[in-house]
């Protein structure tokens, strides 16, 4: 429930900052008319959402063992791949954000309201799309998706509240340090998840060693326990993994935790010169 819980809110805080930076810019603005085209582009960017979500389950729930195991290691490589472009790309642009949004606004504003609309359509889906790809692809090992569902479900709806109170300037937040912190945990996920795509590819015959085993704890770290429950559910460490799994983990937790933790290099400042 945690990572789905995690991921719930780091994707639902994005897209609810970005809804908020744009409602603030339109009523400062005194474009309050405006405000409808916004609410248009967002509703049509969670429905593609949901779409998406129900498509990937559909599509997974028709096919056979080979081809659902398949399918789930492409999804959840993927998932990998945009969870850690997206972490990368918030570390970088989490304080510029707001006067990016509000720059993109105002070209809108000035082509119509077909162009607010798909502003905030695009500001939206990108968030929806991602967070309905990292929730399939983070169930995959899950036993039952009622309780990532709840996760999830609690974490949107915690992002909601936090962006609310931060519109009605009622909560102050650090932002930079929120996207850190979350990042760090997310890249524990997004390690786990790739650590199933590659047991999915294995289990499709696609990689080999599925029955090379790195180590074999079960018996301190029993699947049916709540302990053993809860770090497969949240960061996939399970008690029997292949020697390719725990490589392709260390592969992608390593450089990732060193490249996200490096210090960010700040430009230089344009140096002047006199001429005599």
């Amino acid at each position: 429930m945690f990572a789905s819980y995690l991921i719930g809110l780091r994707e639902g805080l994005e897209a609810t900052l970005v809804v908020s930076v744009l409602i603030a810019f339109l009523v400062k603005s005194d474009r309050k008319d405006k405000l409808p085209q916004v609410w248009t582009g967002v509703v049509a960017a969670l429905a593609l959402s949901v779409g998406f979500g129900a498509l990937l389950t559909f599509t997974a729930a028709h096919l056979d063992h080979t081809g659902q195991e398949l399918f789930d290691a492409i999804t959840s490589l993927l998932a990998v791949v945009f969870v850690t472009w997206m972490i990368f790309w918030m570390r970088r642009t989490a304080r510029a954000l707001s006067k990016e949004l509000r720059g993109k606004l105002t070209d809108a504003l000035q082509m119509g309201s077909l162009a607010v609309v798909v502003m905030a359509f695009l500001a939206v889906a990108r968030e929806g799309l991602e967070t309905a790809l990292l929730f399939f692809a983070s169930v995959q090992g899950a036993t039952t998706t009622a309780t990532p569902l709840i996760g999830i479900s609690l974490g949107l709806l915690t992002s909601v509240a936090i962006g609310w109170g931060i519109y009605r300037s009622a909560l102050k937040i650090n932002l930079t340090k929120f996207f850190t912190w979350t990042g760090l945990l997310l890249i524990l996920v997004a390690a786990g998840i790739f650590k199933y795509g590659v047991h999915d590819l294995q289990e499709a015959n696609i990689l080999p060693g599925l029955g090379t085993y790195a180590f074999d704890i079960s018996a301190i770290l029993p699947a049916d326990s709540w302990w053993g429950a809860l770090l497969a559910g949240m960061l996939n460490i399970t008690p029997q993994p292949s020697v390719l799994e725990v490589l392709a983990w260390v592969l992608y937790l390593v450089p990732t935790l060193f490249l996200f933790l490096r210090p960010q290099r700040t430009p230089a400042p344009a140096s002047t010169t006199s001429s005599a």
